[in-house]
Parts: structure tokens; sequence; C-alpha cells
């Protein structure tokens, strides 16, 4: 890589335009001077030209050294680029899960490019959708919801939601939380069942804005008569959250008395944290996409990018197999592991401990009265319809009395 960074440098320092440019406009010159020269003597045009006739054809061969050392540097670059950058086939694989699910795919597009903003590009989007590839007539309406699944898409609700979430993070980059503050406040009940501290932090932050002078921080004045503003806040809307966040509040009224240097004070992470901002648009987004039932990130963004993650591995793994001639003959599961960062791992996943084996719905973990966890399938081996001794303590149970548990 520092080898295609070096040529890049080089490029854009020598074999650029710049110089070729200069030399036209050189050409340029000579060719208006003399115009200029035969339209104030005309008796004097033979002279002229014979005289311009070398210098421009010298102009026109530097130009044409200024491009081939751009050429030559190009064609470097392209060189560089090839050798790092190895053109190789896509993996090809009969089993293809998603080839049978056109209407999944479409369904992720879809969602998307709704919850991207892209209003339009999805109204476009779900009308091509309807009409094949090969130019037959549209397919009727009834048919396209069953095939994508999708029927809160066709819905204006749904539109609109994304409208007024992206409208809100707009003006909260404005550093203007009060429609944040409303919509928290209108959905109060359904986050705090999820045990939400979105409403309360939004709350916090607009004390602290109003505190540090609001939209005039600069403005001693403003300074001053932000002081009374956030008491005035604070005694208007924090008073049904004492029972949760006493503790937060009182922090909130001690730093009045440390205005004048809060960046000494104890409370300085509250006041001056400049990633606050950022934080609770990313939790506004994440708890304004799981009321609507659906997950902080786009499903279509993570998959494509957990699944170019994964390419050199399945790459690799693919030349191997086809050199051994061996075979993919598991259909759950990957044959090796692909190292995802933390962020891509939403599922929690059990390894029996007698059989070493990951548990799936066909063969979910159960869990004995003792507290041990196997597999099923490892469960019927060990008990084979009767009592059987836990392999990993004395205690006796039947099959029955183990539970199936949900990770």
């Amino acid at each position: 890589m520092q080898t295609l960074m070096k040529e890049q440098e080089r490029l854009a320092s020598n074999a650029n335009l710049s110089k070729s440019v200069e030399d036209v406009q050189k050409t340029i010159d000579l060719l208006v001077k003399a115009r200029e020269s035969i339209a104030a003597n005309s008796t004097s045009a033979s002279v002229t030209l014979a005289k311009l006739q070398n210098p421009v054809k010298q102009s026109f061969e530097v130009v044409n050294d200024d491009l081939k050392e751009l050429y030559k540097g190009h064609g470097r670059y392209q060189k560089v680029l090839n050798t790092k950058f190895k053109d190789k086939p896509f993996p090809i694989s009969d089993n293809d899960a998603l080839s049978t699910q056109p209407g999944l795919i479409n369904r992720a597009i879809a969602m998307h490019l709704l919850r991207e903003g892209q209003f339009s590009v999805a109204s476009q989007f779900l009308t091509d959708v309807r009409t094949n590839l090969s130019g037959e007539p549209a397919m009727p309406q009834a048919v396209l919801d069953e095939a994508l699944g999708i029927d809160p898409l066709k819905s204006e609700d749904l539109r609109k939601a994304f409208a007024n979430m992206y409208r809100i993070l707009h003006e909260l980059r404005q550093r203007n939380l009060l429609p944040a503050i409303a919509w928290t406040r209108e959905n109060s009940g359904k986050l705090e069942l999820r045990g939400s501290n979105l409403e309360f932090e939004l709350g916090q932050l607009q004390f602290v804005y109003l505190f540090t002078g609001g939209s005039n921080p600069s403005d001693a004045q403003a300074v001053v008569q932000g002081k009374f503003n956030a008491l005035g806040y604070a005694r208007r809307n924090f008073g049904h959250f004492q029972s949760r966040y006493l503790h937060e509040i009182s922090q909130l009224a001690s730093a009045m008395a440390f205005q004048s240097n809060l960046g000494t004070s104890p409370y300085r992470h509250v006041f001056l944290n400049a990633e606050t901002w950022d934080y609770l648009a990313n939790t506004f987004t994440k708890e304004f996409c799981s009321l609507l039932g659906l997950s902080a990130e786009s499903p279509l963004y993570i998959a494509a990018t957990a699944g170019a993650i994964s390419l050199p591995t399945l790459l690799k793994l693919q030349t191997i197999m086809k050199d051994k001639r061996a075979e993919w003959t598991t259909q759950q599961e990957l044959p090796v592991e692909i190292p995802l960062p933390p962020s891509y791992h939403f599922h929690s996943i059990f390894i029996c401990p007698v059989s070493k084996e990951q548990t799936t719905d066909e063969n979910p973990p159960m869990m004995m009265p003792c507290g041990h966890v196997v597999a099923q399938e490892t469960l019927a081996r060990l008990s084979r319809g009767s009592r059987f001794k836990c392999p990993y303590c004395p205690v006796e149970s039947r099959p029955e009395d183990a539970r199936k548990l949900v990770l």
C-alpha cells in the first residue's frame, strides 16, 4: 500500500495538466498577438504568418511532450494498481441461499432507501419492481406485497415516520433539542418500557445548553442569563424525573456554584463533553427505529459490510476446497470461522460441551434440573429414554425434566 501511495503522490505532483495548460496558453497568446498585428496592418499578413509558423509548431511539440509525461505517469500508476489489486473472480457457489428469495433482497433495498431518506428513489424502485425485467405487464399490488413482505412500505405512515426522524436529526445538528424532546414526551411510555434514558438525557443536555449561554456561548450577558434559564427549565421539567435520576439532577444543581470555572469543576464531564450531541443523535436514531420495529443500522449495509469482510476468507477457502476436491456439506454454518468485529455480533450462541457442536433451531440447548446445559441430541444420547446422570455432576434426572433454553 505504501508503494501505491508513493506513486499517487508522484502522479499528483508531476503528471498533471498544469504545465500543459500553461503551454497551450502561450500558443493562444502567440495567435492572438499575430491576429492583432494583422488587424493593425493587413499588408504584413504574409510576413506575420511566416514568422508564426515555427513558434506555433514548437509550442505544439511542447504540449505533446507534456501529455506524454502525463500518460507515462498514468501508466505507472495503473501498473501499481493492477499489482496491488489483482483481478479475482467472485466466488461461485451452488449453495446460494438468496437466489430463491428475490423478495427479501428487494425488501432490504427498499427499506434501506427509506431509512436513508431517499423517499423518491424508494418509490421509483418499488414501481420498477412491479414490472418484470422482460417487459411483461406489472405485477398486481397484492402479489407484490406478498412477494416482498413489505406491507408497511406501501403505506404513507412509514415514509412520514422517517421524514420526521430526519427532520428531528437536522434540528439536533443545529443545536435545537426541542423537537427531539417533544418526540420523547409523546413516546414516553414506550421508551420507559424499553428502559431507555433518552428523554432525561435530552432534557439534561437542554439544561447544559441553556446553562452555557444557549446560541450565544461567547456572550457574557447570555451566559449569566443562561444560569437562570436553565434553573427555570429544570423546575418546569425535571419534577417527574426525580425518582429515577435524582443523582444526575443533583449534579446539575450543584454545578451552578461552579459557573465561573466549569473547566476545573467535578462536573466538567457533563458540561464540557463535545461528544454528547453525536451520542444523543445516534441514541435517538436507535430508539426511533426500535419503536418502528427496526434495527438502528440498515440490514442491507450490515450484510454488505460483513460480506466484504468475509469475502477474502471465503475466496481462499474456495481455492483450497477446489484443489482438494472437497465439498461444503453444511448449510447451517460456515466451514471456517469468520472474524467479524464485535459490533457485528448480534446473537448469542451455545456450543455443547459434550459434542462440541453449535446448537441450532433443530438441536437447541437444553438445561437439566442441576443447571448444566447440553444440546438436545446429546441429551437424547445420554438418556436413551430413561434416567441418566449429568456428565458434569452426580445429579440424576429424566429427559422430560430438561427445559429448552432460548438465547
